[in-house]
């Protein structure tokens, strides 16, 4: 298997604070140096008492805030979009923003939140902004994402990740095709919105898995290095299994399988694994 040539790719696991097991799962690729970056749910309940731990870790990897719309409850009020409390599932919250200006709103409010909680755990701004589920860049959430990280972090030092691809390059990988091509479609001209307003994102990005437990994981890794742009991102969702886990997640069984094949993982000769400010360098 040949690798088009590239200076290098982040690879980021998503979901810290998602539980316990999970969180500890990326401290411990985290402390082996075998991940570039982090993305923290800041409104699990987990995030407060395991922030300091993740701390640790600033410099070495980016540390980002993976935006939540879509698992366990808001830290504030969001009456149209969740009146029971609890956030809905994915299609419901991009019908509500397509359709709804007030649930933009409770959105845009709930994204200052959960960056204010970053911010008051770690003492530092979040050196990137994605979304679980991808939720970030959808039609319809993307306008309060692209404007609240533009006028609150003016200088550009905040990078968003673009969870969108090339077809040529995600057949070329293999890998959950069509589901890649799908997130691509609903992803696209995000890249675009955000440079307009001097916002920094990756380019090049793979890592959409099917989940599938049967999967060589180690060989997905290397396939998502094919094809690599210029500031390419790689994520995954290591963990491990908790009893938490199955009450708020379908990604399972295949946590512990990722796990264990990052950290067995050395990137292919010519490629490193880099911080997204070491592409401009």
């Amino acid at each position: 298997m040949r690798l088009a040539m590239a200076k290098g790719f982040i690879l980021c696991a998503d979901d810290f604070a998602l539980t316990e097991g999970v969180s500890r799962s990326i401290l411990a690729l985290l402390g082996l140096g075998k991940l570039s970056a982090t993305g923290a749910m800041t409104n699990r309940p987990h995030w407060p008492r395991l922030a300091g731990e993740l701390a640790a870790f600033a410099g070495r990897a980016d540390l980002g805030l993976h935006f939540n719309l879509t698992c366990g409850a808001p830290l504030g009020a969001m009456p149209n979009l969740a009146p029971s409390g609890a956030l809905p599932p994915l299609g419901q919250v991009l019908r509500g923003a397509l359709l709804s200006a007030p649930v933009r709103r409770e959105i845009a409010a709930e994204l200052v939140r959960q960056l204010d909680a970053f911010e008051q755990a770690l003492g530092r701004s979040p050196d990137f902004v994605d979304g679980h589920q991808h939720v970030h860049a959808l039609p319809g959430v993307r306008g309060a994402v692209i404007e609240t990280i533009a006028a609150r972090y003016p200088s550009g030092s905040v990078y968003l990740r673009d969870p969108a691809d090339g077809v040529a390059a995600i057949r070329a990988r293999g890998v959950a095709v069509r589901k890649a091509a799908v997130i691509a479609g609903l992803a696209r001209g995000f890249a675009a919105a955000a440079r307009r307003r001097l916002i920094p994102v990756n380019q090049g990005f793979s890592g959409v898995s099917p989940f599938d437990s049967q999967r060589n994981f180690a060989a997905d890794l290397r396939r998502f290095l094919l094809r690599p742009g210029p500031a390419h991102l790689v994520m995954c969702h290591p963990g491990f299994i908790d009893e938490e886990l199955a009450t708020l997640d379908p990604v399972i069984a295949t946590r512990p399988i990722e796990h264990a094949a990052i950290a067995g993982f050395s990137p292919p000769e010519g490629l490193q694994m880099l911080r997204f400010r070491e592409f401009s360098h």
